[in-house]
């Protein structure tokens, strides 16, 4: 017969393993949505700038534009979820 104890051990495990699993799962759809939102972006600039896909230029526009957007929802996220001042 298994103890209270033990009990209790084996449903914490069981917690933690189910917050882990939904993270990773999270995760994914997350580089799946990015990976989306990379194409979108990608033939938008194409259409909104039209220069040669492989040039320099067009690939400093596409990385500073990515970065401005990456900020803003960075700095968004921390706002909302950020530890409470």
């Amino acid at each position: 017969m298994e103890t209270s104890q033990e009990e209790q051990k084996k449903a914490v495990i069981k917690q933690e393993l189910q917050e882990k699993m939904t993270g990773y799962i999270v995760t994914a759809l997350g580089i799946v949505a990015g990976l989306a939102w990379n194409d979108a972006i990608s033939e938008a600039i194409k259409i909104f700038f039209p220069m040669e896909s492989g040039s320099l230029i067009a690939k400093f526009v596409y990385a500073i534009i990515i970065t401005v957007v990456i900020v803003i929802l960075s700095r968004s996220l921390m706002r909302v979820l950020g530890p409470k001042k």
